[in-house]
């Protein structure tokens, strides 16, 4: 019953704590961190084994990391080397240097005091990302650099925890000779991993889908992760790395996304049980005693670690919005610096007093974190949005006949089929990430907002035959097809459309040809449908070119009542049973013998 009651608690906690804070608009993880402050030990005592919490939480980082994996295929991981390895790098040495200095400053010995700014440069895997994903910024230019950057920092934690011991007070040939163990242990373990990956855990994974019961599927998706987990652990490594591995290594499987969906309840929850624990931790009577310093420490680290990021993003070559952003967003402390305190102290590198000073600091940062990330939006659009990011990119004077303004998957698909014939073109896309990602791959495209009416004219709009309007957000693709119909009336415009409210706007500027986006593709399957019910493929094709001319009618009709709501909808009623009776009479003909 004493289970019971924790873990009824624990539930109790998180339940009221989350709807009470997003009342505040505040998001879950802040709500998780207070809770836990206020069951834990130091405040309302209601659990005090804090230790056992956190030992079953941290599997929610090993979910975490495995998701991650699964969502990196590893063409997209390989693509993000330069991130891991040269901001993940710098990062951590820029960091690792200054706050140690200030350490060492204080009166920290040279061992403790690269502990100190090695432990307090880390960030919060499950925090920093859990807070993106909250605010849609995780395929941010900002958010990619934080997630290359704390998958460096999971990386760097083990040969640090490796090389603690030389730190400490252990015989230099008996720590030396456990190193060497630990990176033979290690490239074994990767060894293994590469070559069961397909060996192992894809045909156990079949084999529970040849089971057909859900529930054993999703046990073996437990089983990879903690099986591959407790195998990296044999080689001193996290839990964690050995689970973001195996997601890696099944992230271009057919069960990805199956496994996917099995897992995410596990993670949501077990996450948030870490993040109460983390709270739970928080010793407030330490803060009581000390809160000068505690308080000191947390704002030092925090503003440290802010304006040095912001620096190294922004000598990385990063705008300056997202330098700040990147900076803010991975200011706060991570859970590694729990681990690496610990075994600090207790191999007397760093003093226990100062090694719980530095975790309370470290919590109170995991609690403030989020807090900046929320402040800074505001201030963004006051200070930073008035300045361009980037100035748009030069447009090279070429007499290409066409002009794709949009480069994402609909234009991108135009001029693959455009460059198989050899017809040039001018491509123009206001997405700054986008645009470095896809020259990346070889792709000609500038950088420039199209519905200005001087980078079309740099594009060559004046001397071009078409413009494929191919943006997705509506606003600017009306305003684009507006100032071409304005300005170069010549141009024949070949304009996407979300949807049908969308194609309403375009045709209001009178393009040459309007694109609804899914109906070519919902065309196909209806038609690959109706062939596989046993119609003729001559039936089908008919079906859906009868279809199709009928609905284009109906545009055309619809479009003339567009700005009053009952005429549209008794217009789209009197369609469909239109195109019904057409049916019915195509098959009440076919039924009939008579030639």
């Amino acid at each position: 019953m004493e289970l019971l009651g924790k873990i009824a608690i624990l539930l109790a906690a998180a339940v009221i704590a989350v709807p009470l804070f997003r009342l505040a608009r505040l998001g879950p993880v802040l709500a998780y961190l207070a809770a836990g402050i206020l069951i834990g030990p130091f405040a309302l005592g209601l659990i005090g084994d804090v230790e056992a919490v956190t030992h079953f939480a941290e599997f929610g980082i090993v979910l975490l990391l495995f998701v991650i994996g699964l969502e990196l295929q590893p063409t997209r991981l390989w693509a993000l080397r330069k991130v891991v390895f040269r901001l993940g790098a710098a990062q951590m040495t820029v960091l690792t240097l200054a706050l140690g200095g200030v350490a060492l400053l204080a009166g920290q010995s040279l061992q403790a005091a690269l502990v100190i700014g090695f432990g307090l440069a880390l960030a919060s895997t499950p925090l920093v990302l859990q807070t993106l994903a909250e605010r849609g910024q995780l395929k941010a230019e900002h958010g990619r650099a934080a997630f290359g950057v704390l998958l460096f920092q999971d990386l760097a934690v083990l040969p640090m925890l490796a090389v603690l011991p030389l730190l400490g007070t252990a015989t230099a040939g008996a720590s030396e000779g456990s190193a060497w163990i630990a990176v033979a242990r290690l490239v074994g373990v990767f060894v293994l991993l590469l070559i069961s990956g397909r060996l192992v855990l894809r045909p156990l994974l079949r084999l529970a889908a040849r089971a057909g019961t859900p529930e054993v599927f999703t046990a073996a998706a437990l089983l990879v992760v903690i099986g591959t987990s407790l195998l990296v652990t044999m080689a001193g490594l996290s839990m964690a790395l050995g689970a973001f591995l195996a997601g890696v290594m099944l992230a271009d499987s057919e069960f990805r996304h199956q496994l996917e969906a099995d897992i995410e309840p596990f993670k949501g929850l077990l996450l948030g049980l870490f993040f109460i624990a983390t709270g739970m931790s928080a010793n407030l009577a330490l803060l009581g005693d000390s809160y000068g310093l505690v308080l000191g420490i947390t704002a030092a680290m925090l503003l440290l670690k802010v304006l040095l990021q912001a620096g190294v993003a922004a000598i990385g070559g990063y705008p300056r919005a997202s330098s700040w952003q990147f900076g803010l967003t991975l200011a706060t402390g991570g859970e590694f610096a729990f681990v690496l305190f610990a075994l600090a102290a207790r191999e007397r590198v760093l003093e226990s007093n100062v090694a719980d000073l530095l975790v309370l600091s470290v919590t109170l940062s995991m609690i403030v974190g989020p807090l900046l990330v929320m402040a800074w939006e505001p201030l963004l659009r006051r200070w930073l949005a008035p300045e361009p990011v980037r100035e748009f990119d030069q447009i090279e004077p070429e007499d290409n006949r066409v002009i794709i303004a949009g480069f994402g998957r609909f234009g991108q698909i135009v001029a693959r089929v455009l460059a198989t014939r050899g017809i040039p073109f001018t491509a123009l896309d206001a997405n700054q990430t986008q645009v470095d990602f896809v020259r990346g791959f070889g792709s000609k495209v500038y950088y420039g907002d199209a519905s200005r009416l001087d980078l079309l004219r740099a594009a060559g709009a004046e001397r071009a035959e078409l413009l494929v309007l191919a943006i997705d957000d509506v606003e600017a693709s009306v305003r684009i097809a507006q100032l071409a119909r304005e300005q170069f009336p010549h141009l024949k415009v070949f304009a996407r459309a979300r949807n049908r409210q969308h194609a309403f706007q375009l045709m209001a500027t009178e393009p040459r040809y309007v694109i609804r986006e899914t109906l070519p593709a919902s065309l196909d399957t209806a038609r690959e449908v109706l062939e596989s019910l046993g119609f003729s493929r001559a039936k089908s094709l008919m079906t859906i070119d009868r279809f199709r001319d009928h609905d284009a009618a109906t545009l055309l009709r619809q479009y003339a009542v567009k700005d009053d709501t009952e005429k549209l909808k008794a217009s789209a009623r009197e369609a469909a049973a239109q195109l019904e009776q057409l049916f019915r009479a195509d098959t009440a003909s076919e039924s009939d013998p008579t030639p």
